[in-house]
């Protein structure tokens, strides 16, 4: 503290005397109100778990069967934020806590009067192949209110755009509140991505098997129902002796020693080089014409990385288009074969962001990148860390899997 050179040291003893006997006079401090003292911890409590929430981890519940045999539905998730790096909320005015949907009155709970750029804090790592991943559903821009489990495109593919308008309420989100999925990353940045008889191949190599990680068999006998464990899902009876079953890889080799079980063979829905008829079951990039591609025998393709650039033809042009409208924000008008972009002739594209390639463990039951495609590095919203609760069909309590709690990723995939 600097002092005064002209105030005498009388004069400043004085002063503080003076001070002290006014706050003697005052009384002690009021206290506060108990009503005040639970306001003032709530708000903190409110405070510190929304910090923790956007910038370090997050709890997730497992809503559907397209990871299993590795994450089960009622699995309860610790999802690192920190992993890759904490994005930074583009849509920042929203109720604390709370993902795109009011709990209970239902309606967004967030407006999208005020967007921020794609922003991410420094993280441990990036993404590696084979993470399981959080990430904000790539075509989740469109969605069926109250129906995370449609995909709009999908259903409009199936039933038609005014049907559907006709029967649900459609919302728009915005990119960080898309709907959340959960699925591996079989494919990074420049990766060159094969699936061939449903075995997926990363740059020309097999990409590792998981034990639990599901396929669709079929299963013939010489009668009766396959004698195997209690836990093999029969999906349907085609017949006395057939069956369609969903195996786990670790299951597989016993079913084929079973004793009444004459064959089990690989459920492919079409053969390589036909595209489905129905267009529910279109694949990614969803033009027949070019890709002769279903969910079994697919690609190659490769990933796009950022600063890679990519001839454009009207052959190719489904592959990209939602790359350069939806995700890195250009406009793009098309012409007599020629591509227009931001008001400019263009025969090719950079990518402006790397993309990801992400599969569900369960195969035949997932939706993922066979059917929307890419999966942008803006999308991406943390690493699965490890299950904090889990429980079965019968409800909480009454069916725990107590050998699931506090278990790592790794732990519950081998």
């Amino acid at each position: 503290m600097l002092l005064d050179m002209a105030t005498k040291p009388s004069d400043m003893l004085f002063r503080t005397k003076k001070k002290k006997a006014e706050a003697a006079d005052a009384g002690p401090k009021k206290k506060k109100s108990t009503l005040r003292q639970w306001l003032d911890a709530g708000v903190f409590a409110l405070v510190f778990a929304t910090i923790f929430r956007t910038f370090i981890a997050e709890a997730y519940e497992i809503p559907s069967g397209s990871m299993e045999g590795t994450l089960l539905v009622n699995d309860h998730t610790y999802v690192s934020k920190f992993a890759y790096g904490a994005r930074v909320p583009m849509t920042p005015l929203a109720v604390p806590l709370v993902h795109n949907e009011m709990p209970l009155t239902g309606g967004k709970s967030y407006t999208d009067a005020v967007q921020l750029k794609y922003r991410r804090l420094p993280g441990l790592g990036h993404v590696q192949r084979n993470d399981i991943v959080v990430f904000n559903g790539p075509d989740g821009d469109t969605a069926i209110e109250g129906q995370p489990e449609m995909d709009y495109y999908q259903m409009c593919r199936m039933y038609g755009a005014e049907q559907v308008k006709s029967m649900y309420k459609i919302i728009t989100h915005p990119t960080d509140k898309k709907d959340n999925l959960i699925k591996r990353c079989i494919g990074l940045p420049g990766d060159v991505i094969e699936i061939k008889d449903a075995r997926v191949y990363v740059n020309g190599k097999p990409n590792e098997l998981y034990p639990h990680a599901k396929l669709n068999y079929i299963v013939r006998t010489n009668g009766g129902a396959p004698a195997v464990d209690d836990d093999v899902e029969v999906l349907q009876v085609l017949n006395n002796n057939t069956y369609a079953c969903n195996l786990a890889n670790d299951q597989v080799a016993d079913m084929k020693k079973a004793a009444n079980v004459v064959s089990v063979n690989l459920f492919e829905r079409d053969p390589a080089g036909v595209a489905p008829k129905e267009p529910g079951e279109w694949v990614f990039p969803l033009d027949t014409a070019n890709y002769k591609w279903n969910r079994d025998n697919y690609g190659p393709l490769t990933i796009p990385k950022a600063g890679a650039t990519v001839a454009l033809t009207p052959q190719n042009i489904a592959m990209y288009r939602r790359i350069i409208k939806n995700y890195e924000g250009n406009t793009l008008e098309e012409k007599n074969g020629k591509f227009i972009i931001n008001g400019k002739e263009a025969s090719s594209y950079t990518f402006k962001m790397d993309y990801y390639w992400m599969m569900g463990d369960n195969r035949h039951n997932s939706l993922d990148s066979r059917y929307w495609g890419f999966v942008p590095e803006d999308h991406v919203v943390g690493k699965a860390w490890f299950v904090w609760f889990s429980y079965g069909q019968d409800g909480m309590f009454a069916d725990m899997h107590w050998s699931r709690l506090f278990s790592g990723m790794h732990a519950l995939e081998m």
